[in-house]
């Protein structure tokens, strides 16, 4: 496994070793002794969470305010562009985001940790999103940033608009969200 740093330091990408021959391939995706060797972090993941999206669907920014979640993303089918945003209110990092391209085929992972909004647009026909999480999701306190907060300037590789739920179109600028200390 090697792990790459993204623009924001805290933000990490993973690149397991992958093993491959004219069968097909293996990986080990997560091994937590391997995992904390190399990111110097201890996690305990309780919930895995899959999801299948068709193209320029946008999912987040969110986040859960109480309980939050750190996560472990990866694409299993297609490809998306992954972001995180800073919502640590007392980090150098405040308001800052990192993405990074997730697919099927380069078999990067991203790890996000608590205390950031997440979010994905699909940039496939298709996309499957598996993602480990460090806190069980709380509906009660999750939270919706907007994917177009003009502030942010996320560049996101859209195409079109973005075919967004009810919650994402609702989405508040970072500065009207509540957030992290």
């Amino acid at each position: 496994m090697k792990v790459v740093s993204s623009s924001l330091p805290d933000v990490l990408i993973i690149e397991p070793r992958v093993f491959g021959d004219d069968r097909g391939f293996f990986f080990e995706s997560f091994n937590e002794r391997a995992f904390a060797e190399k990111t110097g972090l201890r996690v305990h993941f309780v919930q895995d969470n899959h999801s299948r999206s068709g193209r320029n669907v946008l999912r987040g920014l969110h986040y859960q305010i109480r309980q939050p979640q750190g996560k472990l993303v990866r694409v299993t089918a297609g490809e998306i562009y992954d972001v995180a945003v800073d919502i640590r209110r007392s980090s150098p990092t405040f308001g800052k985001w990192a993405g990074v391209g997730l697919s099927a085929a380069n078999r990067r992972m991203c790890w996000i940790p608590a205390g950031f909004a997440h979010g994905f647009l699909v940039t496939s026909d298709h996309a499957e999103v598996q993602y480990k999480t460090t806190d069980y999701y709380a509906p009660e306190h999750e939270r919706c940033i907007a994917w177009n907060d003009r502030d942010l300037a996320i560049s996101w590789p859209l195409k079109g608009e973005p075919i967004l739920s009810p919650k994402d179109r609702a989405g508040l600028p970072l500065a009207q969200a509540e957030v992290s200390p």
